[in-house]
């Protein structure tokens, strides 16, 4: 097995290579909107993975990734003549080519992301005009008993017990 440092450089390599040669040695009008995204190689350098991305002919066209497909899978034998002329390497990689989704699931994670802020938006208004259940402020009457005894002492703590003894505990000092 390659070093992983090694694979990284040959799959970078690679990818730089294949995208060179698709703009500017390869003719095939399908390959016009293909974008070469990433590239990775195996550990034992036997295979190379090429993923790629088409987008349309303008912002509303929607991008033909059936020929875009048959286009590079046409042109594979010239690729990888290229690639193993410029890697130098004793075994030249086979080359698979796969449709790179991430720019999908980007598209898709900012959709989400937008109906949150919508909803949140939305939340934020209804909330605007809202009151709160109740009364505005429940604890500004100070507590009282039935019997009309203040239940908070002046200094804000309150250890009498319901018969109105002290409640500090048996271990309060005075038995030494």
């Amino acid at each position: 097995m390659a070093d992983p440092a090694r694979a990284r450089r040959l799959a970078k390599r690679i990818a730089t290579i294949v995208a060179t040669a698709i703009d500017h040695e390869i003719k095939d009008p399908r390959l016009a909107f293909v974008t070469v995204t990433d590239a990775k190689v195996t550990a034992d350098l036997h295979d190379a993975t090429v993923y790629y991305t088409v987008r349309g002919e303008n912002l509303d066209a929607e991008p033909d990734l059936a020929a875009a497909a048959a286009g590079l899978e046409k042109a594979k034998g010239v690729l990888r003549s290229k690639v193993g002329a410029g890697t130098g390497v004793r075994f030249t990689p086979t080359l698979t080519f796969v449709t790179d989704t991430v720019p999908d699931t980007a598209r898709h994670m900012e959709e989400l992301l937008e109906r949150a802020r919508a909803a949140d938006e939305e939340l934020a208004k209804a909330r605007e005009g809202a009151a709160p259940a109740g009364e505005p402020d429940p604890y500004k009457e100070p507590r009282t008993r039935p019997d009309g005894d203040d239940l908070s002492r002046p200094d804000g703590d309150d250890r009498s017990g319901p018969d109105g003894g002290d409640r500090s505990g048996p271990d309060d000092g005075d038995d030494l």
